[in-house]
């Protein structure tokens, strides 16, 4: 896997944003920190770069893994955490019907306002760890596609809910659309990445969106619960970014 360092609690330059949801040949755009940042910022790779060696192709149908305890669409459930579980994975896989379609996962750690803490607050496979160190996102080296490792004892006091999307890489440029997906899904397992302790496979499939916010978790009464979202909108990784509150600069 390789790791991209992007973090940065200045406003992201909307190029940059761009160049990494869009492969160049050559990018030397840089985002700079806030002064009062502990963080040096460096060049973003390429969309290509950050994920050639360690996302594997999405053109050939992924095997499903047996979805052990499945709600629908807007329901909740709690993740039932013991005390000596710290740490849960929000495994995602999907197959399309396209194989243009090319998908992305991201998650927004957001605040009690549903904007993300600060411009570095949300991970991708372009900013691949929270701030705090309790998120962190990997390609699956097993059934699933994409693994984003979630640290509840560690998280932010401040982080009250964390969405995950599902996004169509250069789906405006290429016209494609959630239309063209299939066997999408998120699966939440306890620590011992096999212990399921909720799921939601994906049942409608929209041709006016290429973003997915497929699901999410949140505090709830001091305990952490999931929603099954299955919601889409047309925006890119851009758009996302403007949505949720992280600074995108025209």
């Amino acid at each position: 896997m390789i790791s991209v360092p992007m973090r940065t609690t200045g406003a992201y330059d909307r190029t940059t944003i761009l160049s990494i949801n869009r492969p160049t040949k050559h990018n030397t755009t840089q985002t700079q920190a806030a002064p009062s940042s502990g963080h040096t910022a460096s060049a973003p790779q390429t969309r290509q770069a950050a994920r050639a060696q360690s996302v594997p192709p999405q053109t050939a149908l992924h095997p499903i893994p047996a979805l052990i305890k499945p709600i629908q669409k807007g329901q909740k459930a709690p993740l039932g955490l013991p005390q000596a579980i710290r740490t849960v994975k929000a495994c995602f896989g999907w197959n399309t019907k396209n194989p243009a379609c090319d998908v992305d996962v991201s998650a927004f750690l957001l605040g009690s306002n549903g904007k993300v803490l600060g411009d570095s607050w949300f991970v991708f496979y372009g900013q691949t760890a929270s701030p705090d160190q309790s998120v962190v996102w990997k390609t699956a080296q097993g059934i699933d596609r994409e693994i984003l490792t979630i640290d509840v004892a560690s998280i932010h006091p401040s982080v009250q809910k964390i969405v995950f999307v599902l996004t169509i890489h250069e789906a405006l440029q290429q016209h494609l659309h959630f239309g063209m997906m299939q066997d999408a899904y998120v699966r939440i397992l306890a620590s011992d990445g096999h212990t399921e302790l909720v799921s939601y496979p994906m049942t409608e499939y929209y041709s006016n969106v290429i973003s997915m916010m497929i699901g999410e978790i949140y505090r709830y009464n001091g305990a952490w619960k999931f929603n099954a979202v299955g919601n889409g909108i047309a925006r890119d990784l851009a758009g996302l970014c403007a949505l949720y509150g992280v600074q995108v600069i025209d």
